[in-house]
């Protein structure tokens, strides 16, 4: 088959777009962008943005020479980047009737257990507005909504999981963490998505891919601590109104503690494992057999212990800039004057030099707290920082004895700049 991969990029996409390869299909990667997608085998990819392709007639050209198409695009929270209702709702409609005009009769979609209109969260909704629409439609579709996917890696919610594991002093749990999973390995999602396309089986069913084990958080992150190789988990409970504190922070920063999630993790994420082997002919492995195939390496660890890191570094080199800025303002006067004193300039023009300098330093502190284009955001600073050293280096060399280190810290400060520019990109 020849098959349309919506999300072939994201973290349940990757793995569809290998395993379908390897079971002999033609896979086109409908992603945002194409020339990021990863693997080293070339892969056909179509620039896609479920944001914007909300018409029938944008799908029409694309899907000439298709046979099938998947669909595992998704978000879990609405951003000023990510429509939530075009990305669930509106685009995956649009291509539903395209593929009745066009006669592509295979659709696959990769929805989430928790989708309907009961949970409160424009996720759920959206999600359950997409499935609607096909359940709706003429085509021979499938329905998938798995619970916690996990997998070899991790993004989202399992990556989320994986670093509170990790921390050193305590895990921490919103009340006992008693929210319940039934966690499936990616590999058998992948499987129930190629047995949806390649047989007819399961055709216009609605299925829960579910592992056999019910987890509590509680459990999973335990578990995930001891497959990491750090020892017996200590847990202490945070009181709910910090962690829904947290959240609010979320929806405004960014991250994956959110209200979203929080809603999700409330209104459950379990299904009848039974009734979805017996329907789908497919068993998946359990929770631990799952985390046992692919034991934890090096860069498991890394990336769990760097996880927490990242918000923290962006948190202070945004706050350093933002009160160095609001200091420098408040001080415009009495600083003019010395450093119209240190370089025999008049005082209009030390004022207007310190006032741009406060000016820039605020606006490099907005864009790194909005994760404006971390890598090019990045060289600026250095490029400030450098700048700001030889200036005083010139006006006042002796900076460079001071004991507490007034100048070298500068070093300190482009190391972690340098560092939450890697650490901020995801692709």
């Amino acid at each position: 088959m020849r098959v349309l991969l919506l999300g072939a990029n994201g973290f349940i996409g990757g793995y569809l777009l290998a395993h379908l390869r390897t079971r002999g299909h033609e896979v086109v990667a409908g992603v945002r962008h194409p020339e990021r997608l990863a693997g080293a085998s070339p892969v056909a990819g179509l620039h896609v943005d479920l944001n914007r392709d909300v018409a029938v007639e944008t799908w029409l050209p694309r899907l000439a020479g298709i046979d099938a198409v998947v669909n595992c695009a998704g978000v879990l929270q609405g951003t000023r980047r990510d429509d939530i209702e075009a990305i669930h709702a509106r685009a995956p409609a649009a291509l539903v009737e395209a593929c009745e005009r066009a006669g592509v009769k295979r659709f696959v979609l990769v929805s989430a257990v928790s989708a309907d209109n009961h949970a409160g969260t424009a996720y759920a909704s959206t999600k359950f507005a997409a499935e609607e629409r096909l359940r709706a439609s003429t085509l021979d579709w499938v329905v998938l909504r798995p619970s916690l996917v996990y997998a070899p890696g991790a993004y989202g919610g399992t990556a989320l999981f994986r670093a509170m594991a990790a921390l050193p002093f305590g895990i921490p749990l919103a009340g006992r963490g008693e929210g319940t999973f039934q966690p499936i390995a990616v590999e058998d999602v992948a499987e129930a998505v190629a047995r949806s396309l390649e047989t007819d089986a399961l055709l216009r069913k609605t299925l829960d891919p579910v592992g056999p084990d019910t987890v509590p958080l509680r459990t999973i992150l335990a578990d995930l601590r001891a497959w990491l190789g750090f020892g017996p988990a200590r847990f202490f409970e945070v009181p709910e109104g910090l962690v829904r504190i947290a959240a609010r922070c979320g929806d405004v920063l960014g991250g994956p503690i959110n209200t979203t999630a929080l809603r999700q993790l409330a209104h459950g994420n379990v299904s009848d494992a039974d009734a979805y082997r017996r329907e789908s002919g497919l068993t998946p492995r359990s929770w631990k057999a799952g985390l046992d195939a692919h034991p934890a390496q090096w860069q498991d660890r890394w990336h769990a212990r760097a996880y927490f890191v990242r918000p923290v570094l962006r948190l202070a080199i945004a706050a350093m800039w933002i009160v160095s800025a609001i200091v420098g303002w408040l001080a415009l006067d009495p600083w003019s004057a010395v450093l119209a004193a240190q370089v025999g300039s008049s005082l209009a023009v030390a004022f207007a030099i310190l006032a741009v300098a406060c000016l820039t330093d605020l606006a490099l502190g907005l864009l790194v707290l909005a994760r404006w284009h971390p890598v090019t955001l990045a060289g600026f600073q250095v490029a400030l920082i450098l700048g700001y050293t030889a200036v005083l280096s010139v006006i006042q060399p002796l900076l460079w004895l001071d004991p507490f280190g007034a100048l070298l810290k500068n070093a300190v400060v482009i190391a972690a700049i340098l560092a939450h520019a890697a650490l901020e990109r995801e692709r």
